[in-house]
């Protein structure tokens, strides 16, 4: 199906609109290796997946991989039980440089305090390739009715860990006000 036959739900799935923004820029390619850090239901994966990118994914709740797992086998994906793994964030088990893109969305400000929350992005760092590109969506401020959420950072300090990670701001820091729920801040950079 061509997204001219007006069906785009089911050609992009509920990818978010802000990564979608980045396969529009030609930021994703199917070539590429993409970690899912925090997967859940792996609403971002079903497009890359479709679009043939090698794609692994983690997440603490093994319902939500076992999920991930059964959207690769379903598509045909050919992809390797052992892309998709039961594990948090701050404790990857691949290898140094092994991913082209990591995408973090709705995950970083779940994080215990500010070290767990540095150790969840120097471990995205870690595996992700020089020249490689971190895609990040997260709450950055509460709001009324707050969700949950334990742990917000600024975009001025978010700016401060590009430098401090040696990175490049792919696009400026954006963030969007969810009236009176939250506002939610897309981080992108290059790994340089």
């Amino acid at each position: 199906m061509s997204p001219s036959d007006g069906n785009l739900a089911e050609e992009f799935g509920q990818i978010d609109i802000y990564l979608f923004d980045q396969l529009l820029k030609g930021r994703v390619l199917a070539t590429d290796r993409v970690l899912d850090a925090g997967c859940g239901s792996g609403r971002n994966l079903l497009y890359l997946m479709r679009m043939g990118c090698r794609v692994s994914a983690v997440d603490t709740n093994k319902d939500a991989v076992a999920g991930v797992r059964a959207m690769a086998t379903e598509l045909a994906t050919g992809l390797p039980d052992g892309n998709f793994r039961v594990e948090p964030v701050e404790k990857l088990s691949f290898d140094d440089a092994s991913f082209d893109v990591v995408l973090s969305c709705a995950v970083l400000h779940f994080a215990r305090d500010a070290a767990h929350f540095d150790a969840m992005v120097n471990e995205m760092w870690r595996v992700l390739r020089p020249g490689g590109m971190l895609w990040v969506r997260l709450a950055s401020a509460p709001g009324e009715g707050q969700a949950p959420f334990t742990h917000f950072v600024t975009p001025d300090q978010l700016e401060q860990l590009t430098a401090t990670l040696g990175g490049q701001l792919l696009d400026p820091i954006k963030t969007t006000l969810v009236h009176r729920s939250r506002s939610m801040t897309t981080w992108v950079l290059r790994k340089t």
